[in-house]
């Protein structure tokens, strides 16, 4: 199954399937990197309404859904490249889950891993050169790296737990991302080669799904701490822990922020039609401190993994002062 039934979810399930920039002013990050962040383009996310999951895009208001997949294999789990140009998704067309990537329009579907085991959750890096990802190629699950084309896949974490949902900063210095190595799930940080790791995280509860904001000053997140699933902010160092929704009969989870970094989109099972068996997942929109929330998908099937496209200016990755070549 891609989706858990319950806010119980069993982690393992999850792992095994994986249903685990118009610019503004230039932002100075800690790094001495400069970053662009974009304007909020269109929302794509995965979904079971033709039977098997595939890859849709729709506008931020939930209008002109669109399909960019058919492949009648379940195509999952999307995630927008820095310029908007381009999806990376994962997919078990060919047998198992593997990573491809298409054009914006659902064009040039290309695979980029080919193993036998299950590679997903991929996220491009702010200049698009390189794309994290989660595998169990070696035995648990652990964050690698490879070329937007798929070649130099190499490992980044090695722990005796499951490393999972990895997130790039906005400058690309670093990859947050969710493990069990300490028991419960964490989030933790680490440098883009896999050094200088972090702890972020610490609760009782299952903290996981990582997502950086644009301006790389908070990382929304998913956490049980209270029971059911809800959406929380964190500061990459730990501090400002905040819970930003509380419906305790619903599970909110897989938050994403929008480009400008003022909204941030989530799965819930809140208004669920629980005639459906999987819990009608839907893709709701948020103020990024929780308020006005809304529901933009509305269908009997579940809509999970949303990812926003960032469009305008792409993210300058150069040595501060003199962003030569960044459209600021």
């Amino acid at each position: 199954m891609i989706r858990r039934q319950s806010s119980a979810r069993v982690r393992t399930a999850r792992v095994v399937t994986f249903a685990v920039v118009a610019g503004a002013a230039l932002v100075l990050t800690q790094t001495g990197l400069a970053t662009t962040p974009g304007t909020n383009g269109k929302i794509a996310f995965a979904t079971n309404r033709d039977k098997n999951y595939e890859i849709y895009a729709m506008n931020a208001d939930g209008s002109s859904q669109t399909r960019l997949t058919n492949a009648k294999g379940d195509d999952i789990q999307p995630s927008w490249s820095a310029d908007g140009k381009k999806i990376a998704f994962t997919s078990k067309r060919d047998g198992n889950y593997q990573i491809y990537t298409m054009n914006a329009d659902g064009t040039s579907q290309t695979r980029l891993t080919n193993n036998a085991f299950t590679d997903g959750q991929a996220v491009w890096s702010p200049d698009g050169k390189q794309i994290a990802f989660a595998s169990n190629r070696d035995g648990n699950y652990e964050i690698y790296v490879m070329d937007a084309d798929g070649s130099n896949q190499t490992r980044l974490t090695n722990s005796p737990g499951s490393d999972l949902e990895p997130n790039w900063s906005p400058d690309g210095a670093k990859i947050a991302f969710a493990t069990n190595r300490d028991g419960n799930y964490e989030i933790y940080a680490m440098n883009a080669n896999g050094s200088s790791l972090t702890r972020v995280t610490r609760s009782p509860g299952a903290d996981d799904y990582p997502n950086w904001s644009p301006d790389g000053k908070s990382i929304a997140f998913e956490s049980n701490l209270g029971g059911k699933f809800s959406i929380y902010t964190v500061n990459p160092d730990g501090s400002n822990r905040a819970r930003l929704t509380w419906d305790t009969n619903h599970d909110d989870r897989e938050p994403v922020w929008s480009g400008d970094g003022k909204q941030i989109a989530f799965t819930s099972t809140r208004n669920a039609n629980y005639s459906n068996a999987t819990g009608d997942w839907e893709v709701f929109v948020m103020k990024s401190d929780g308020s006005e929330i809304t529901r933009i998908s509305k269908n009997p099937a579940d809509d999970v993994y949303p990812s926003w496209q960032s469009i305008g200016a792409p993210a300058c990755m150069v040595p501060l002062p003199d962003p030569i070549g960044c459209v600021v």
